[in-house]
């Protein structure tokens, strides 16, 4: 077969060999672009591999590299597993090339790689000098093609290979662009099988598109061993580091930093942290404990409920599941009677941290309230709970080290869902309700 040309969409992976406006796999328009398909060479006959038993003779334990970064290591199940494989995704500006060269300087006595697509060697050095970064042991390598980086490192043999980014890298047999699905599939397979082979850990800085989901072909997130996403907005300082897949460990832990001038820190207690600036309890605020991964964290949910001057009412959420608010709008209206069909509703966690646990529901649910009637909660309490669509409320994972994370900041209420499980609770009064009802007679005034 000779060399043909197809058009490939840069979203899905779609083919065609004519050009469309729109992708028929996923919609997106405008995304189909050119590359040339070059003729595949014979087959050639193999001799069969013999399988080995799955349990050997010793036992296998995983090797952990710890950089001394206590929140990243956490994030990454205890530290780095040699020969694995890495995307590190998020916005443009959210501190993914800072963390890198933090973590490059973690491990300068590992003699690390630092291969740069985006920067020059003088921005670098800037970058370094800027934020305080002593180099030394750190090797530096500006390259773009595939075949030329996977020489240098088979060549120096780093403990450490940090690529910035994989949509900058390029193979000389392809014809496509940087950043195709093309290259970005055929340049990670490349760095995986490197990594494979010789026992080196690969940190691949990836781009995210408009949505927050990674550049490329979909199949990049099942090539590699862990996914991690860096979240944040640039009004705020703090940063989530977030693992999406993670064959080594657990994907519910998170790590919190702080960007300073000097570069990303670690936040050594992001309860606190988050409530700081929370002194008296103001109508629309309800503090509720998050868990994730193996820890808690304490944050304030703020609601605005006013009256509209719109035919079709605002429902803005920020930090929070748009249509989980619009469920619970629905429960507290048909199941308890609050009028918010003529009112715009706001939801904001203060502090810019995303909310995906289910254990917020409560908490949401009683900052509408206390807006709406514009009366505030009970001093030093915290509301806990999964909300039912008949309004009652469910347990949630991990409520005894919510409720120990509480009383460690001095809290002296909590109002949850009943539970079975005895807790041992010293300064914490604890509250148990069946209904969001219930749970609003105690911490409401």
């Amino acid at each position: 077969m000779k060399s043909r040309s197809v058009f490939v969409c840069q979203e899905c992976g779609y083919r065609a060999l004519k050009w469309l406006g729109k992708c028929p796999s996923c919609g997106a328009w405008g995304a189909l672009v050119e590359e040339i398909e070059h003729a595949a060479p014979a087959a050639k006959s193999a001799a069969g591999v013999e399988p080995v038993a799955l349990v050997g003779d010793r036992d296998v334990r995983i090797e952990r590299i710890c950089s001394g970064i206590t929140e990243f290591d956490r994030v990454m199940g205890g530290g780095i597993v040699p020969g694995s494989v890495t995307v590190i995704g998020g916005d443009p500006g959210v501190g993914k090339s800072t963390l890198m060269l933090q973590l490059c300087a973690a491990f300068s006595a590992r003699a690390p790689l630092y291969v740069s697509g985006e920067e020059s060697l003088e921005q670098l050095r800037h970058r370094a000098h800027r934020l305080g970064i002593r180099a030394d042991g750190i090797a530096v390598l500006t390259e773009q093609a595939i075949e030329d980086v996977v020489a240098t490192i088979e060549a120096t043999q780093p403990g450490l290979v940090v690529i910035d980014s994989i949509q900058t890298l390029y193979g000389r047999e392809l014809e496509s662009l940087p950043g195709s699905i093309g290259q970005v599939r055929y340049c990670t397979a490349q760095l995986v099988q490197l990594a494979k082979q010789r026992g080196i850990p690969i940190l691949l800085v990836g781009h995210v598109t408009k949505e927050g989901m990674l550049a490329g072909p979909k199949v990049l997130e099942h090539m590699v061993d862990v996914v991690v996403q860096f979240e944040g907005e640039g009004n705020y300082a703090y940063r989530i580091l977030r693992a999406v897949k993670n064959r080594y460990g657990s994907t519910n832990e998170i790590g919190v930093f702080e960007m300073r001038s000097s570069g990303i820190a670690e936040v050594a207690n992001p309860s606190e942290l988050f409530l700081t600036q929370r002194t008296t309890p103001e109508p629309g605020t309800a503090v509720t404990a998050l868990f994730e991964g193996s820890r808690s964290l304490l944050v304030e949910v703020q609601a605005l409920v006013m009256q509209s001057s719109y035919s079709v009412p605002q429902r803005v959420a920020n930090g929070y599941d748009g249509r989980r608010l619009q469920m619970l709008l629905a429960v507290l209206e048909r199941r308890i009677g609050f009028d918010f069909l003529h009112c715009d509703v706001f939801v904001n966690i203060a502090g810019g941290i995303a909310v995906r646990d289910p254990g917020a529901d409560l908490a949401v649910c009683t900052a509408l309230v206390s807006s709406l009637r514009n009366s505030p909660s009970e001093d030093r309490s915290v509301v806990i709970g999964e909300v039912g669509l008949t309004s009652e409320l469910r347990q949630v994972m991990g409520m005894e080290i919510r409720l120990k994370e509480a009383e460690k900041l001095g809290f002296t209420l909590a109002v949850t869902p009943p539970t079975t499980t005895q807790l041992s609770l010293a300064t914490l009064q604890h509250v148990q309700a069946r209904t969001i009802t219930d749970a609003l007679m105690v911490v409401l005034r």
